[in-house]
């Protein structure tokens, strides 16, 4: 067990020293995105104060209007990442292309990221978030994005809160570090993170329930009488972070409108269900298992149900009609 308040870097130093093999090309790679991350975190903390809120006019490759704020993100994810030299290739949520850097020509990896999840908050002083992705490179095109969330070497999250709390796992658990703004240093806050395997809370839309398939409205009206509280941000990293901690469901299911869900399979729900299944959770669309999901475009959308073991084994038994 690592010790509390250890520095990110020496952290995933120590973690490299585990693998006799290891080229120290990951640990140059997060230490690319911890970075970026510790930018956007200071212009997210001074958004009401720098020119940077609000619409920029555009609209990304989902037809979403593009926050100010994601265009800054986006931008200063791909010079890091690209200068870093550690990825051969980028796909943004923001970006309709992969990116293929010249300085990354020969790096090991590819990686898939969200520069600010829940941008639109940013206008509201609510929560906003970073998710990455990465991937070793295999074939050096566009179809190492296109593989099954299983072969994910690293995932993690960045949340912009009260605190900036940088959550990873390399396949080896899920820890977390707060950023502690006088010496700009991630530090060990949260080691070993573990899912609660039964939560109190549900973190979905409910302006969409009459939109749902009857059996998981049956679902959520369960959740309620059993005494289940509602919390929702609008911000998968904010809601998903939420359930980590204290244990529940987050959701973005398929309805009548959305019938592939809202959520990125690899920006999104990928590396959070990577997250949750190494902290103990359990991650799926209703159907099938995130992590075996192979996608066939990098732009792919899927229903999301993920969080504690329970609570997502009581859904499936729901959604199968086992449960009334």
């Amino acid at each position: 067990m690592a010790e509390l308040g250890m520095d990110l870097n020496r952290f995933i130093l120590e973690e490299e020293r585990r693998y006799p093999n290891a080229t120290g090309s990951l640990s140059l790679a997060l230490m690319a995105i911890e970075s970026a991350a510790k930018i956007i975190a200071a212009h997210v903390r001074m958004a009401g104060l720098a020119d940077i809120l609000g619409q920029s006019g555009n609209r990304n490759v989902h037809g979403e209007e593009v926050q100010r704020l994601d265009l800054f993100s986006n931008d200063l994810m791909v010079r890091h990442l690209s200068d870093s030299g550690q990825f051969f290739a980028l796909a943004s949520e923001e970006m309709e292309e992969v990116l293929f850097p010249e300085k990354g020509r020969n790096g090991k990896y590819i990686i898939a990221f969200d520069p600010l999840d829940g941008s639109s908050n940013i206008d509201v002083n609510v929560n906003v978030g970073t998710i990455f992705s990465i991937h070793k490179k295999v074939k050096g095109t566009v179809e190492d994005f296109l593989v099954e969330g299983s072969a994910q070497i690293a995932s993690g999250y960045i949340l912009y809160g009260t605190s900036t709390i940088f959550v990873y796992t390399t396949g080896n658990g899920v820890n977390g570090f707060t950023l502690d703004p006088s010496v700009g240093l991630f530090l060990l806050s949260h080691p070993d993170i573990k899912i609660p395997k039964k939560g109190k809370i549900y973190s979905i839309n409910e302006s969409n329930y009459h939109n749902w398939d009857q059996r998981l409205q049956r679902y959520v009206d369960n959740l309620k009488a059993k005494g289940y509280t509602s919390r929702y941000a609008g911000a998968m990293v904010a809601d998903v972070h939420r359930v980590l901690i204290k244990g529940g469901v987050f959701a973005y299911p398929a309805d009548t409108k959305n019938q592939k869900g809202k959520l990125r399979l690899i920006y999104e729900a990928s590396p959070m269900s990577f997250i949750i299944e190494q902290a103990g959770g359990k991650a799926t669309t209703g159907n099938e298992e995130i992590l075996k999901i192979k996608p066939s475009h990098i732009h792919e959308k899927t229903p999301v149900f993920l969080g504690s073991r329970d609570d997502i084994e009581e859904l499936l038994l729901t959604m199968r009609g086992e449960v009334t």
